[in-house]
């Protein structure tokens, strides 16, 4: 029966699983927006976050250390990708690079099935997130609440580090002629491995921090990579604002969708993503692709 406090909590729902699709998308589009590449490895490396988290926490008992080595392994995972693979690729067609990255991602969930198998694990929410929370008309679990906030935070902290820092100029500047800023002294490929890491780092935070809200599995970033993908082209491609939007519109019409007939959620957000491509090609906040 639908009434008003499913309704809301079906909108607190889509809230969460909006900011986390907001943060991988960022991640996504920060990569592309900044080096040209379309990563289909970047949900395998959401769910390589995850398993490098329970690991950490396995041992530590710790989900803060969990989400610390959670978002660098795969950020260190995410440079040496960039340095031993994908900076082959920035002149190759857009094909070999969907090709490789798509080898790469299937790698990583071979790598972790041979490990860990295909039983699904589950890292806890810290002591002080769990439970319920009272909103006046409804409950609400409590972690879910501090997911919201805790993703907000980190995209906070990515806009500041790429569009008020210094390293955001340098990575402007070199997407604009990377041969004038190398002239100034300025290693323009290693900023640019450090922007593929904090764009993986980006899904490997998000994959520890939605592990306490779905168990983790090899397969956890399949489902994840489409949304990633249709909230970028909601949004805009290579725009970081559009990835936020996109990510909230989308995480609302598969929470909502979800309350009357799951079965026609993603049908929902597949016939948005068909509208918006029709109405707006570049997404709602996207500008011309790239030269």
């Amino acid at each position: 029966m639908i009434n008003w406090a499913n309704f809301v909590s079906q909108l607190f729902n889509g809230l969460a699983l909006g900011a986390l699709l907001a943060l991988i998308s960022s991640g996504l589009t920060i990569i592309y927006g900044t080096l040209g590449v379309l990563n289909l490895a970047h949900g395998a490396m959401f769910m390589l976050g995850g398993y490098a988290g329970y690991v950490a926490f396995t041992y530590t008992d710790s989900f803060v250390v969990a989400v610390i080595a959670g978002s660098l392994f795969v950020m260190i995972v995410g440079i040496l990708m960039e340095r031993t693979v994908i900076r082959h690729f920035y002149d190759r067609p857009d094909e070999d690079q969907l090709l490789v990255t798509f080898g790469i991602g299937i790698v990583f969930v071979e790598l972790v099935r041979l490990i860990f198998s295909s039983d699904s694990k589950l890292v806890p929410p810290p002591p002080a997130l769990q439970g319920v929370t009272p909103l006046g008309f409804m409950f609400y679990p409590t972690y879910r609440l501090a997911v919201v906030g805790i993703v907000a935070v980190a995209l906070i902290a990515l806009f500041f580090v790429l569009y008020r820092s210094r390293l955001g100029m340098i990575v402007r500047a070199g997407i604009e002629d990377a041969i004038m800023v190398s002239s100034l002294g300025i290693n323009v490929h290693r900023v640019f491995m450090i922007v593929f890491g904090i764009g993986a780092m980006a899904a490997g935070f998000a994959g520890i921090i939605n592990a306490p809200v779905v168990s983790l599995t090899p397969g956890i970033g399949d489902d994840i990579l489409v949304e990633t993908f249709v909230v970028v082209v909601i949004g805009g491609v290579g725009s970081f604002p559009g990835a936020v939007l996109g990510g909230l519109i989308a995480g609302e019409i598969i929470s909502i969708t979800s309350m009357f007939n799951p079965s026609y959620a993603y049908v929902m957000l597949f016939a948005v993503m068909t509208l918006v491509l029709v109405l707006r090609p570049h997404g709602l906040l996207g500008a011309k692709g790239r030269e």
